[in-house]
């Protein structure tokens, strides 16, 4: 074991540990069984998503051991704690859904409460679903203390069984989540038996872990690498491998090389980190909430990266390693194939890396590597040279129907497949559209519009993956596309456009719009247009009677919706590093 002293006179924890006034706080840690020692060393926070909501999470307690001993061998006492998830897989297509978005911030703010109330000097984060990866590496860049992330890992993949009742193209792939809602809409078109759906259900999430494809998890925990706050390869392994607590002890002796090395998380992300990490968001075909995520980290930090300044990199960033939804495998696959360090490796010979960001090993991405053998396989990993496509596999727009910008994912569309011009149909939220998804009444080559879901109005900004893979399932996924204020799931498929800003709420464009006024969606131009006049806009503007009005009156969703602020800003709530006037590491 390690043993090196560490000053504590310029570390938040003397306030709780140093000097004769602290005896009363001193007697509660030996009430804990601490010893004198542990209570002199720095005190690191291992900050847990850890419930038993979902598999994204059931791990995370397990892996947290592993952290722990890794901050005690190299000097340190770790402090565990939990906080909030909610696991949008659980919450998707129903009311739970408007609570996602929100739990991104009230993880941020407990994190951050629990760090400033016991005056923890550096945090390691565990997360495994979609919110709780973004709301962790805010709360380390909002603290700005020595932090360390590290990603719970993905689930394993499903098998169906080898059975004639159940479809052919279910049989012959790995399966993840986003199959089950896409069987969803097979059964509502009578192309899956009930006894199929059942069969179905009960293998396509066989283990604990993240949903496997390149969905928002997996999306966010790339980032983490790219951007620098978790190791190299850390996010890599799935869930269930107990060698995943290599990393999680490394990440514990990490975060005490960062203290003693005097190296916070806004060190490690700046503003070409987050570039980094819109690179590999870009050429992985990750999720559009990347777009919603980075720019709310950045904010953290102080740091103007916004929608737009994310799509502009995935605008000239190859698309080249093959993952579901848009591709063929899963996290487990690109593990195997060398994972996030390869991936970077090839970016670095287009000279789209920047080499010189520090990490969370000390080490700069360059020197990181550096240290990388494998090449890429052709495989799940393309080489740069021979991208799926040349420019990345999410694409951001802008028009007279998205003034403040909107997204779109099209990994696995065609070129000819990103133009769509068609009649819109309008509905007022989600459930009235999967309704009509149901019902199949819509009509092929219309643009289905799904408004009043932003982050104010919804209140919520819900994701719509009931809908989308039900048009998947009905074989709709090309025939229309589908635009909204609100989000998509990483899982989503098909031409589909997210973060419509400014929002209906808010009296943006889509909330005037009208059923069969005719929206082009141009993704090789990057625009987002209605064949509407600024006169006639303007007349509707003036026409328009003010925001629906929603049952959440009180409560968080209402707190969330009355501070929230602009999609394109990464849809936060608080005034960030800008408002500052104190930082919690120097106190």
């Amino acid at each position: 074991m390690l043993k090196r002293p560490f000053d504590k006179s310029k570390l938040p924890s003397r306030h709780v540990t140093e000097g004769p006034e602290r005896a009363p706080h001193r007697s509660y840690y030996y009430a804990m069984g601490m010893t004198e020692e542990e209570i002199h060393q720095p005190l690191v926070g291992v900050a847990t998503c850890w419930n038993e909501a979902a598999p994204c999470n059931i791990a995370l307690s397990r892996q947290a051991q592993a952290v722990k001993m890794g901050v005690k061998h190299a000097s340190g006492t770790p402090r565990e704690f939990t906080t909030i998830t909610v696991t949008d897989g659980i919450a998707m297509g129903h009311e739970g859904m408007r609570s996602s978005l929100a739990s991104r911030e009230a993880i941020a703010d407990t994190v951050e409460l629990t760090m400033r109330g016991h005056s923890y000097d550096a945090v390691v984060g565990l997360a495994g679903c979609d919110k709780s990866l973004p709301g962790m590496m805010m709360a380390m860049v909002r603290l700005n203390v020595p932090s360390v992330f590290i990603y719970g890992g993905s689930i394993l993949p499903g098998r169906a069984p080898q059975v004639d009742e159940i479809p052919e193209d279910f049989r012959s792939r790995d399966l993840t989540v986003q199959d089950m809602f896409e069987a969803v809409g097979r059964h509502q078109n009578n192309e899956m038996s009930d006894a199929a759906l059942d069969m179905l259900e009960r293998v396509a999430c066989p283990s604990a872990g993240a949903c496997g494809g390149q969905f928002t998890a997996n999306t966010m925990a790339c980032v983490s690498e790219a951007i620098g706050l978790a190791l190299f390869n850390s996010s890599g392994m799935p869930a269930p491998y107990e060698s995943r607590d290599q990393y999680g002890e490394a990440s514990g002796r990490a975060v005490m090389d960062l203290i003693e090395q005097n190296i916070k998380a806004r060190d490690v992300v700046t503003r070409k980190a987050l570039e980094n990490a819109a690179r590999v968001v870009a050429c992985t075909g990750g999720s559009t909430n990347a777009g919603l995520h980075l720019p709310a980290i950045a904010h953290e930090a102080g740091i103007e990266f916004y929608l737009e300044d994310v799509c502009e990199i995935f605008r000239d960033t190859p698309y080249f390693v093959d993952l579901k939804p848009g591709g063929t495998y899963v996290a487990k696959d690109l593990y195997d194939a060398g994972g996030i360090p390869v991936v970077m490796k090839e970016l670095r010979k287009a000279g789209l890396i920047h080499e010189d960001c520090i990490t969370a090993s000390t080490r700069t991405i360059g020197e990181e590597l550096d240290r990388i053998a494998r090449e890429a396989d052709g495989k799940v990993i393309y080489s740069i040279e021979n991208p799926i496509t040349k420019t990345g596999g999410v694409v951001g727009l802008k028009g007279n129907l998205a003034p403040e910008g909107a997204i779109v994912k099209v990994a696995g569309i065609s070129a000819e497949g990103q133009v769509f011009t068609g009649p819109a149909r309008v509905f007022e939220c989600e459930e009235d559209a999967f309704a009509a998804v149901k019902a199949r009444s819509y009509e092929e080559g219309e643009v289905l519009v799904i408004r009043n879901e932003g982050p104010a109005g919804g209140p919520g900004m819900r994701e719509m993956l009931a809908t989308t893979a039900a048009l998947s399932g009905q074989g709709m996924g090309k025939k229309v596309a589908l635009i909204t204020d609100g989000r998509f799931s990483g899982a989503t498929r098909g031409f589909c456009v997210g973060h419509v800003g400014p929002e209906a709420a808010l009296g943006g464009p889509i909330g005037l719009l009208k059923n069969g006024d005719m929206i082009t969606i141009d993704a090789v131009n990057g625009s987002l247009s209605v064949d509407l006049s600024d006169d006639e806009l303007e007349q509707r503007k003036a026409d328009w009677t003010g925001p629906r009005e929603t049952i959440y009156t009180s409560g968080a969703i209402w707190k969330f919706a009355k501070l929230v602020g602009p999609t394109y800003k990464g849809a936060v709530t608080h005034p960030g590093a800008e408002g500052e006037k104190h930082q919690y590491c120097d106190l």
